[in-house]
């Protein structure tokens, strides 16, 4: 079965970065945990260092939408994390456009 993968583009607040990188670092097994998980990886753009690109991979949307985000363990991410944001991201998912490639 194909991964979907969750995207959001994470503009953390200016001089928060080290900050938000020691919350994630937090909520990180909150996430890893979870139902239907399977991989995550946060990166920093280099051009912006305040920009920062979350990519999860799930067995289906609904691991996400309605596992993690129903789950006992989604409203302490919230509380870690999203007070960081400005705007807040945009969470996407994507499926393979060339699969087996």
């Amino acid at each position: 079965m194909s991964a979907v993968l969750e995207h959001a583009q994470l503009s953390v607040r200016p001089g928060a970065e080290a900050a938000f990188l020691d919350a994630f670092a937090q909520a990180r097994p909150l996430i890893s945990g979870q139902p239907g998980f399977r991989s995550l990886r946060l990166s920093r753009c280099v051009e912006r260092p305040s920009e920062f690109l979350l990519l999860v991979e799930w067995d289906s949307v609904a691991a996400h939408e309605e596992g993690f985000r129903r789950s006992p363990e989604y409203p302490r991410w919230r509380e870690l994390l999203h007070h960081f944001y400005q705007p807040f991201p945009v969470v996407e998912h994507y499926l393979d456009a060339l699969p087996g490639v």
